[in-house]
C-alpha cells in the first residue's frame, strides 16, 4: 500500500512521520503540539483544507500572508524568521522518499531548507506519487496549472488548465524547485501524512 511504503521511506530518509486517518484528527495534533510559538507558513490549500490556521491563532502567534495582499511580503519577511514553518508537500515520490516542492515567491521552499526550529510537512494521500519522475509530473501538470488558475495568473497553464508549457511569462509560478532528498541536519522536520485528499 503506497501509504505504508511512503511512510517506511520518508523515516529511512531521517523524516519523523505522522500519520491521521482524517484531516481533523490532523488538525487536532497541530493544535495540540503547538503553543506559544511563532509560526509562519506560506500559502497553502492543503492548509487551508486543514481548518488549522485560524485554531491555530488563538495561542500562537501565526503569519500568513493571503496573495495580492498590500503587506504579503511584510509577513513574509516575518514568516521567515518564526520559530516554526508550517506547509504542503507539493509530491512525495513513494518509491524514494523524495519530497518535491516548486514554488514563484521562492518564500515556501527558502523556509523548509534553513532557519526554523522545527518544519512541518503536510500533505494528503493524492501528494502520494509511484515515483520521482511521476512526482516531478505532478508539480509541473497538475499543481502548478492550478495553483495559478486559483491566482488568476496570465499564463499559458492558468488559461488552459491542462498542463506546463514551461513559459517565459512574467506571472510564472513554478520558477524553484527544492527536493529533499533526506532531512536537513540544522531543523527537525515532520511530515503529516493524512488519507484525505486535501489540497492540489
Amino acid at each position: 500500500m503506497a501509504f505504508e511504503t511512503v511512510t517506511e521511506t520518508l523515516k529511512k530518509n531521517g523524516f519523523t512521520v505522522s500519520t491521521f486517518e482524517t484531516k481533523e484528527e490532523a488538525a487536532e495534533y497541530l493544535d495540540h503540539m503547538l503553543d506559544g510559538c511563532t509560526i509562519g507558513c506560506g500559502g497553502s490549500m492543503t492548509l487551508k483544507d486543514l481548518e488549522i490556521l485560524p485554531r491555530l491563532a488563538t495561542h500562537n502567534t501565526v503569519y500568513a500572508h493571503q496573495a495580492g495582499a498590500k503587506d504579503a511580503n511584510e509577513i513574509m519577511q516575518q514568516a521567515m524568521k518564526a520559530e516554526v514553518y508550517l506547509m504542503s508537500a507539493n509530491a512525495i515520490s513513494e518509491q524514494d522518499g523524495a519530497i518535491l516542492n516548486i514554488d514563484g515567491m521562492g518564500n515556501r521552499v527558502s523556509s523548509s531548507l534553513y532557519g526554523h526550529k522545527k518544519v512541518y510537512m503536510v500533505a494528503g494521500k493524492n501528494k502520494i506519487s509511484p515515483d520521482f519522475h511521476s512526482a516531478l509530473m505532478r508539480l509541473r501538470n497538475v499543481v502548478a496549472p492550478k495553483n495559478a488558475k486559483r491566482l488568476q495568473k496570465n499564463t499559458p497553464c492558468a488559461l488552459k488548465g491542462d498542463r506546463c508549457y514551461d513559459c517565459d511569462c512574467p506571472d510564472r509560478i513554478c520558477n524553484a524547485l527544492v527536493v529533499h532528498y533526506k532531512k536537513i541536519r540544522s531543523m527537525d522536520m515532520e511530515v503529516l501524512l493524512i488519507q484525505e485528499e486535501l489540497g492540489y
